[in-house]
Parts: C-alpha cells; sequence; structure tokens
C-alpha cells in the first residue's frame, strides 16, 4: 500500500538524505517536503501524510511545537522528531506527545530507526 512521508526540515542536505534512503527501501512511497514548521501544518492538512519526520530548531516555529499541533489534529500520524539534542528532557518531551526521537545527524541508522517506527 502507497504511504504518504512529509520530511520537514529547513537543512536541504538532510531532507535529500532521508528522501534518499526512504524511497531506496520503499520506492512507491509518495514523499513530500517542508522546511518550516508553520509549512508543514498547511502541508499536513492539504496532503494529510501517513507519516513525518520533523526537526526541532528551524526557523520561525520549533519542531516540537509544530509536531504537538500536528499530533493534536491528526493522533494517527506516526511522526518522527529528528535532532541532534538527543538529552533526556527532549527524549521525554517525543515520548509524552506520543513519538520518538532519533539523533542527528541524519544517516542510515537514524532513517532506519524512523522506518521501523513508521511500520509500528
Amino acid at each position: 500500500m502507497t504511504k504518504k512521508v512529509l520530511v520537514v526540515d529547513d537543512s536541504k542536505i538532510s531532507r535529500m538524505f532521508i528522501r534518499q534512503h526512504i524511497i531506496a527501501k520503499h520506492p512507491d512511497w509518495i514523499l513530500s517536503e517542508a522546511t518550516t514548521g508553520e509549512e508543514a501544518i498547511v502541508m499536513i492538512e492539504a496532503e494529510q501524510p501517513d507519516y513525518c519526520t520533523m526537526d526541532i530548531n528551524m526557523p520561525g516555529m520549533l519542531g516540537t511545537d509544530a509536531a504537538k499541533e500536528i499530533l493534536a489534529k491528526h493522533p494517527d500520524i506516526r511522526l518522527v522528531i529528528f535532532s541532534a539534542n538527543v538529552q533526556e528532557s527532549y527524549q521525554q518531551e517525543a515520548r509524552d506527545m506520543g513519538t520518538i526521537l532519533v539523533s542527528k545527524p541524519v544517516n542510515e541508522k537514524s532513517i532506519a530507526q524512523a522506518l521501523e517506527y513508521f511500520a509500528g
């Protein structure tokens, strides 16, 4: 079954790397990209993706704030937070939202963790 994924990160390199690795594993999935939390919220409403990867530190709205808003309206979306901030407080905040935090830099291991979480 074809799934939709929204990749949210202000780093073009991170978005490209996530895209490449997801498509390599799931060539039939549809991927879209956002560069800010605000843009992600709009795209979630329009595209209704199954999955979302979310960076924390982006211009404007923090990714955690965007994730909270998205999950409040769309609790069925499987959302993974990518961040270099892997302190316990950030991990706990992710768990409290019903998601997980995966460490940056984005690499094959972190993307594999996200895909495993998406598979649920």
